[in-house]
């Protein structure tokens, strides 16, 4: 799994929410739930995975750019968005 994303944007993740890209890969090689992200009309397809960081839910706002996952923002999960997690990946209500 090959990730990329721009250095100016991981140090500002870093000041605002206190996650670095550099420690997405856990999220993604554990259990998680990735959607489409639908909110606002972007000019290319977004994407969301929750997934645990530690013990923690963290939001991943993501892309793909071939085989490439393109981090967007990361953050502590909502507590709406820790539900979901549970729901999709411990409950089985949803796909990956």
């Amino acid at each position: 799994m090959k990730f990329e994303w721009d250095e100016n944007k991981n140090r500002q993740n870093i000041e605002r929410h206190d996650f670095d890209f550099n420690d997405a890969e856990e999220i993604f090689e554990g259990p998680k739930a990735t959607f489409p992200d639908d909110r606002f009309e972007y000019t290319e397809d977004r994407y969301v995975t929750l997934g645990l960081l530690g013990d923690v839910v963290v939001y991943v706002a993501h892309t793909y750019r071939d085989e490439v996952i393109r981090l967007i923002s990361m953050r502590k999960a909502t507590v709406r968005e820790r539900r979901i997690y549970e729901k999709k990946v411990f409950l089985g209500h949803g796909k990956d």
